[in-house]
């Protein structure tokens, strides 16, 4: 097990990375305040692993609810589901709650928890790629609206995440494909030698080699421990994380949620910040498609929608929360591994890449 600890002060908690860890009922109990604990997962997780965790907290007064699995039912109404449950135990301040499952489920739960009575801890348990790399880590919680995609949220930070690589074991090859996209990210973003690490160990990761995929959580996660401990509400630097997401969730909202994963949408929306950034002298076209080819090479999709017109983009992109002012930011390349939050771009060229990239 590797333990690496997000350094917030008052509100710091430890990340627990490797196999077993779901038989480590101390990992758990060692998090938990009062007797009372809810765990929320899903209809996809919970046969496979509730059991199990509800095992682990002995005896603990330990409920469960198990909410629809998909992107498009991260939405206020199942959030609510949450709550009702919660009232409807006459859970007091002292509970727990416990997230078991991907990023929609860590994230709605963080989010009742940041406002269930104004504040009670959770744990996230993520059992996705996607989730143990990047939603689970930082304390961003939410839900979805029809008009933009995780608009309604708070930042609430988890009392300790447990991310059992175990779990990987049953992840669809598409889950998996789509928690590469966050793990490239890191890669490009701010670690140009883990870029290329991946480029040498891509085939490791898409064949769930053990030893392969702990090196790659913890790496990411170290990452994203430093870039949190230094800007928690994401003022500067963290605002970085967000590469390819503007592009990506213009096609998770235009397409529906849910007929994109999240992971598959960032790809994409990488691929367009590349070739944006090229069109703007930031980077060679070799770098862009370098950057374009180790997302194709991890079976993600390279190109949009071309269901979503020009027009329809811009106005999507243009609901993004990097919007201020009426002003549109977006993360774009220096080089390949370093990448800046700007407004300086030309909106010819952006067009140009929308066309490009949606072109049937």
């Amino acid at each position: 097990m590797t333990t690496l600890n997000i350094d917030l002060g008052e509100r710091s908690y430890p990340i627990h990375i490797g196999p077993g860890l779901l038989a480590r009922p101390d990992l758990l109990t060692g998090a938990i305040g009062g007797q009372n604990v809810l765990i929320v997962s899903n209809e996809t997780v919970a046969p496979l692993y509730l059991e199990r965790v509800k095992a682990a907290l002995g005896d603990y007064n330990t409920q469960t609810l198990v909410l629809r699995d998909g992107e498009q039912y991260k939405t206020l109404d199942e959030l609510t589901k949450i709550y009702d449950k919660l009232l409807e135990l006459r859970f007091d301040r002292r509970c727990t709650l416990i997230a078991l499952g991907g990023g929609v489920i860590g994230d709605m739960t963080g989010f009742a928890a940041a406002s269930y009575q104004r504040g009670v801890n959770f744990i996230q348990i993520p059992t996705t790629l996607l989730a143990q790399v990047d939603s689970s880590v930082g304390g961003k919680t939410g839900v979805n609206h029809p008009l933009g995609k995780n608009m309604i949220g708070a930042f609430h930070q988890p009392v300790a995440v447990i991310a059992d690589t175990d779990s990987l074991n049953t992840l669809p090859d598409r889950e998996l494909r789509a928690g590469l996209a966050e793990v490239i990210k890191y890669g490009l973003l701010i670690d140009f030698a883990f870029f290329e690490w991946l480029e040498d160990n891509l085939s490791g990761l898409l064949q769930r080699d053990t030893a392969t995929l702990s090196h790659a959580i913890a790496h990411c996660c170290r990452i994203k421990a430093q870039v949190v401990a230094n800007d928690e509400r994401e003022k500067g630097q963290r605002a970085l994380l967000n590469l390819g997401h503007t592009f990506g969730h213009a096609i998770e909202t235009g397409m529906g949620y849910g007929a994109w994963l999240h992971g598959e949408a960032v790809g994409t929306g990488m691929c367009m910040a590349a070739d944006l950034s090229c069109r703007l002298g930031r980077i060679s076209e070799a770098d862009r498609d370098r950057a374009i080819a180790l997302i194709d090479a991890a079976g993600l999709p390279v190109k949009a929608p071309s269901s979503l017109t020009e027009e329809r983009f811009l106005a999507l992109m243009s609901q993004d929360k990097k919007v201020t002012d009426k002003t549109l930011n977006l993360v774009l390349f220096e080089q390949l591994g370093h990448t800046v939050l700007t407004s300086d771009f030309d909106d010819a060229a952006l067009r140009a890449t929308i066309r490009a990239f949606t072109a049937a």
